[in-house]
């Protein structure tokens, strides 16, 4: 067993990058487009400055039935898609579509969940001294919520982890494909092991990693 292991350490090291890869890529797109949907979603709200009925429940709801999609269906789904866009439905770049598809609604939750947390008193002070939507947003809703939207990417990009495990039944590359390919196909418990091993460690350091770059700039 260990022979086969240490025969696989090449695949291995590419496995991890292919993982690596796949997830960054979907958590820059949820970044992109989570931010500011979930910023539209929280200022759009009943009582504050940029109330929008119609757009809150438009937005909100798509997101929500996006959420409500399990992502292996949602992997499914998007295959014609995924090969409109990048022109094939396997390997680690396809895959970030149908993760940073899931990602975006995931990550806008977050973000309005985070901006409710802030002291709206300070959001009525900033209006009361005639600031504008765009500078309420960026020096009070930006500036007081930035420990909980670093959480909020770390929650996330622990959640493509685990997604990204997921899309190796398709052929999606990185861990999660080695891992059905090598340990499930062939029965090989070492390999799943030691794959299960590999994503727990990225998670513990991804944790820690958020966790103590939002104490370092949490100045509360």
């Amino acid at each position: 067993m260990l022979d086969s292991l240490i025969q696989l350490l090449p695949e291995l090291n590419t496995a991890f990058f292919q993982t690596l890869y796949m997830v960054v890529i979907a958590l820059i797109v949820a970044i992109l487009l989570g931010l500011p949907l979930g910023i539209i979603l929280f200022v759009t709200d009943k009582g504050l400055f940029l109330e929008n009925r119609p757009i809150k429940s438009i937005i909100g709801f798509i997101i929500n039935m996006t959420r409500s999609i399990p992502y292996i269906i949602l992997l499914v789904l998007l295959l014609p898609f995924t090969d409109l866009l990048v022109g094939n439905t396997t390997g680690p770049t396809a895959a970030s579509v149908s993760l940073s598809v899931a990602a975006i609604p995931f990550f806008a939750r977050i973000v309005e969940t985070t901006f409710r947390e802030i002291d709206k008193g300070m959001i009525e002070a900033s209006i009361a001294a005639g600031a504008t939507p765009w500078m309420i947003i960026k020096d009070v809703l930006l500036s007081e919520a930035r420990p909980g939207l670093i959480q909020g990417v770390t929650i996330t990009l622990i959640n493509l982890i685990a997604f990204s495990a997921m899309a190796g039944i398709i052929g999606g590359g990185g861990v999660g494909d080695l891992a059905i390919r090598y340990g499930y196909y062939r029965y090989d418990n070492t390999v799943m092991f030691t794959t299960v091993i590999i994503l727990i460690c990225l998670v513990q350091f991804v944790q820690f990693l958020g966790d103590f770059t939002s104490k370092k700039i949490d100045k509360r």
